[in-house]
């Protein structure tokens, strides 16, 4: 399997198929990038070169006990796209992945970079502060880490039924396989990234940085997302970027890309070709 190791001596694991322009994918919490196969496989068969990593930590990305930051994860996202010499590519993030990107692109420049997407996207910061009355209380992601610590397979099995694809909604149809995916993934991490990675999504603040990427950047978000609520992330972040267009979709979960995907790729084929 190909790996690279970062400066700081983390393997990370990743996937380089196809050719053409590049589209590089960053992936949610606690997943990996066997995530986006929906998008991998329709983004390669129109003609594009997908790349596509396992955050330090997850998947088949080395288990370290440190690092688990978005500093760190921009970091091993430019160390990747550095190896590979990718450029005039387009970067989609979703979820924690959405702030992964945002931080790359502003910690490491704009230069090799075309469009950015962010899908149910974290930015510009989840947790409730004096400055960010609308958003959860610490309280909610100070249980899931409780939740981490403890019996990690058993909340992994009930967050996949339940609100990340809406399966918890009158009327959804939950998919076994789906749900077996997402717990697949998460096992697949080690419980010291999961953890720490809580605190990485819900209190990092990109509310400055949105405001300094230039690239054309859209933003797409579920208008029934229960993990990551629109109106306090997605809403504002297209109202920060200086160069977004907001795609909101009524009834759409947080995992949008999976459950949705037919929609999702072709208006991300439309945005990367306009």
């Amino acid at each position: 399997m190909p790996f690279i190791t970062t400066s700081d001596g983390v393997d990370i694991f990743y996937k380089d198929w196809g050719s053409g322009q590049p589209i590089v994918f960053s992936h949610g919490w606690p997943l990996s990038s066997d995530d986006w196969d929906a998008q991998l496989m329709f983004f390669l068969s129109h003609g594009f070169r997908v790349v596509a990593h396992d955050r330090r930590g997850h998947g088949r990305s080395a288990q370290v006990a440190d690092g688990h930051d978005m500093d760190h994860y921009a970091d091993d996202l430019a160390a990747v796209v550095t190896h590979l010499d990718l450029t005039n590519a387009v970067h989609i993030g979703h979820s924690t992945g959405g702030g992964e990107v945002v931080r790359y692109l502003t910690r490491h420049g704009q230069d090799r970079a075309a469009k950015a997407v962010l899908i149910s996207a974290v930015p510009p910061i989840m947790v409730k502060t004096a400055d960010n009355p609308g958003g959860l209380d610490k309280s909610v992601f100070d249980d899931i880490q409780e939740q981490v610590a403890t019996r990690r397979s058993d909340f992994f099995r009930t967050f996949a039924e339940g609100p990340f694809y809406g399966y918890n909604r009158p009327g959804a149809q939950p998919s076994e396989g789906v749900i077996a995916n997402w717990w697949r993934q998460g096992m697949a991490g080690g419980a010291k990234a999961h953890y720490d990675g809580v605190v990485a999504f819900s209190q990092t603040d990109f509310a400055d940085e949105l405001t300094k990427i230039t690239i054309p950047t859209l933003v797409m978000h579920g208008e029934d997302d229960q993990v990551v609520p629109i109106e306090n992330t997605g809403i504002r972040s297209a109202e920060l970027l200086p160069n977004s267009t907001l795609k909101t979709y009524p009834g759409f979960p947080h995992g949008m890309p999976t459950t949705e995907a037919a929609t999702i790729n072709a208006d991300l084929l439309a945005f990367i070709r306009s």
